[in-house]
Parts: C-alpha cells; sequence; structure tokens
C-alpha cells in the first residue's frame, strides 16, 4: 500500500510541475498579446500623432473640392474607370445646368438681352422644356442646340452678365468642349475632372501622402445651411484650410442673392479666427480661383471699387512678388484681397492676443498660401 501511495504523491507533483509550467506557458503567451496590443496601440497613436488632419473651410463655391481632387491626383492614384465615369454625367448635367441658367437668365436680368439671331427662339424653348424632364437623355439634337445658341451673341452678353445671376464657374470651360464631351468614348481629362461643379453636402475624407508624412483633407460644404457641420470636425485638427474663391468680389451669395460673397468670406474667415475652440489650431488662408480674378480684372468690366471703395485707394506693396509676366493690375487685385483679410486679422490680433506673434510659414507644394501659426505672422505672410 505504501508504493501505491508514494506513486500518487509522485504523479500528484508531476501535476502540479505540470500545471505550473503551463501556467507559465499560458502567462507568457497573454504577456506577449498584451505586449503586441500595446505595441499596435503606440504604432496606431504614433501614426495618428504624425498624421496632418487638414479640415478644408470657406463659403459655397469657393473650390474646396477642386482642391481635395487635386491632391488625390497629385498624391493618390487619381480617379478610377468607375468615378471617372460618374464624372462623365456630372460634367454633362453641369453642360446642361449652364445653358439653361444663362438662357433663362436672358429675360430675368434688368435690363433684358435679346437674341442676337431670333430664329434660335426655338432652340430657347428646346432648352425651357428641358427643365421638366427627369430623367433626361443626352440627345445629339441637345448638344446642337446648346452649341448654336452659345455662339449666338446675345446669349455671350447674358453670359458677360453673369455676376448678377447664379452660374457655375465652370460654364465657360464646358460649353467651349461641348464637341468633346459629346463624343461616344469621351474620357475626362484631369483638368475636366478640377474644373466639373457637383455641390458637396456632408463631410468628405481624403487620405494622401506627402514626402513620407499622412495627411487626412476633410472636405465639408460651404453654403450656409451646411455650416453647423464644421463643428463636428474640429476635434484634432492640424490645421484649417480657409478656401477663399479671389474672383467672387462682383458676386452675390447664391443662398440670399444678395450678401457680397467676398464679404461673406471676410465675415466668416473673422468667426473662425474668433472661435475660442480653434485658438490651438493653425489656420492657413488659401486665395483660390486666381485666374479668373486676373480674367475679370483685364476685361475691366466689374471694377473692384464698385464693390470694395477701398480698393480705389490702395498701392500695390513694395514686397510684392507678381508671376512672370502678369499684368500689374492683377498683382494689385491679388494683394488687395489678400491684405483685406490680414487687415482685418491685424485688428482682430490686438483686440484677443496678448502674446507676440510667432511667424511660421508652410508651403505645400504649389497649393497653400499662407499659414497663421495660432498666432498671427503679420511679418512674414507672403505669395509663395
Amino acid at each position: 500500500g505504501s508504493r501505491l501511495s508514494s506513486k500518487t504523491v509522485v504523479s500528484d507533483t508531476q501535476l502540479r510541475e505540470q500545471r505550473r509550467v503551463e501556467d507559465r506557458a499560458r502567462a507568457k503567451a497573454e504577456n506577449k498579446r498584451s505586449r503586441n496590443i500595446d505595441k499596435s496601440l503606440k504604432a496606431e497613436k504614433r501614426e495618428y500623432k504624425q498624421t496632418h488632419r487638414l479640415l478644408l473651410l470657406g463659403a459655397g463655391e469657393s473650390g474646396k473640392s477642386t482642391i481635395v481632387k487635386q491632391m488625390r491626383i497629385l498624391h493618390v492614384n487619381g480617379f478610377n474607370a468607375e468615378e471617372k465615369k460618374q464624372k462623365i454625367q456630372d460634367i454633362k448635367n453641369n453642360i446642361k445646368e449652364a445653358i439653361e441658367t444663362i438662357v433663362t437668365a436672358m429675360s430675368v436680368l434688368v435690363p433684358p438681352v435679346q437674341l442676337a439671331c431670333p430664329a434660335n427662339k426655338f432652340r430657347i424653348d428646346y432648352i425651357f422644356n428641358l427643365a421638366n424632364q427627369k430623367d433626361f437623355e443626352f440627345t445629339p439634337e441637345f448638344y446642337e442646340h446648346t452649341k448654336t445658341l452659345w455662339q449666338d451673341e446675345g446669349v455671350r452678353a447674358c453670359f458677360e452678365r453673369s455676376n448678377e445671376y447664379q452660374l457655375i464657374d465652370c460654364a465657360q470651360y464646358f460649353l467651349d468642349r461641348i464637341d468633346t464631351v459629346k463624343q461616344s468614348d469621351y474620357t475626362p481629362t484631369d483638368q475636366d475632372l478640377l474644373r466639373c461643379r457637383v455641390l458637396t453636402s456632408g463631410i468628405f475624407e481624403t487620405r494622401f501622402q506627402v514626402d513620407k508624412v499622412n495627411f487626412h483633407m476633410f472636405d465639408v460644404g460651404g453654403q450656409r445651411d451646411e455650416r453647423r457641420k464644421w463643428i463636428q470636425c474640429f476635434n484634432d485638427v492640424t490645421a484649417i484650410i480657409f478656401v477663399v474663391a479671389s474672383s467672387s468680389y462682383n458676386m452675390v451669395l447664391r443662398e440670399d442673392n444678395q450678401t457680397n460673397r467676398l464679404q461673406e468670406a471676410l465675415n466668416l474667415f473673422k468667426n473662425i479666427w474668433n472661435n475660442r475652440w480653434l485658438r490651438t489650431i493653425s489656420v492657413i488662408l488659401f486665395l483660390n480661383k486666381q485666374d479668373l480674378l486676373a480674367e475679370k480684372v483685364l476685361a475691366g468690366k466689374s471694377k473692384i471699387e464698385d464693390y470694395f471703395p477701398e480698393f480705389a485707394r490702395y498701392t500695390t506693396p513694395d514686397d510684392a512678388t507678381p508671376e512672370q509676366g502678369e499684368d500689374p493690375r492683377v498683382t494689385r487685385a491679388k494683394y488687395f484681397i489678400r491684405d483685406e483679410f490680414l487687415v482685418s486679422l491685424v485688428l482682430l490680433w490686438h483686440q484677443n492676443h496678448h502674446s507676440n506673434p510667432s511667424p511660421c510659414v508652410l508651403n505645400y507644394g504649389i497649393f497653400f498660401k499662407y499659414i497663421f501659426k495660432n498666432t498671427l505672422p503679420f511679418n512674414s505672410a507672403r505669395m509663395h
């Protein structure tokens, strides 16, 4: 009997030892798993910290979505075939909306605009009938009527007055390209994709890398009723890119048909600058649509001083750096618009800040014009 009990003791000892080995192995595995989780959490945290979250803000139609598209073309693989196919539909809709808007405005404007060729009247009737059609097919007939109307001097005269009504920015660009867009094998160029206009509603995120640095860019609708969504996006933002349509000095808001668009941008910018939640966030002011501004200034029809009287007394700063071959009138206009924003900030600065401004200028490729690093570097703001 004693031999049996000693065997039992040995077995118990072995079992206990085996359990201890298993427990140690389990604890080791647990530790390893825990370390791996910690490691991946740390890596995620590090990546999160190293990722720049850029929030695009600005009034409606300032060109925010175009900047996102530009980033996709430059730093992501652009647009795939499916997306390009969708964009073709959007581009055709832009042509339809443009011609409908222009011919509708002809009778609404004061004084109204007449067709140069009265025989084109039936073409206008055709366009008016489209407005009621739900599922419209883009027929050769549509393109022919639209192209002929676009060549009519009266329609052109109405287009020249487009600051008196609401017309999409890309109207001329696509109306000039009807013959290309109507082809059955049409594939949009990068420029076509950038020009195409679709109203942004909601919040869109684009991720890209520049020189191994991760960027997440958030595009938020700029129309007045979209702006309540902005506050949701302010968490952990590295920088706000405030986009301004420089060419909008002679235009009114789509939302109320009376507020000057550039004035709205100035007011909005001041509000963002003053927002107590945003004190620690860099704000980049991006003056967009300078090509359209140049066209307007050189055409000489809409004078900036008629909308902003202080322009009459404005002189181009000595340190201005014009683009190569740029007309001095264009340089003056560009710097005036820049300084309208800077002046408002200098005034706000003295009201709200007590420390010294620390200059910080950041240049993302050809894009972002100035950065103000939560304090205002008015000594270093300059055109890039």
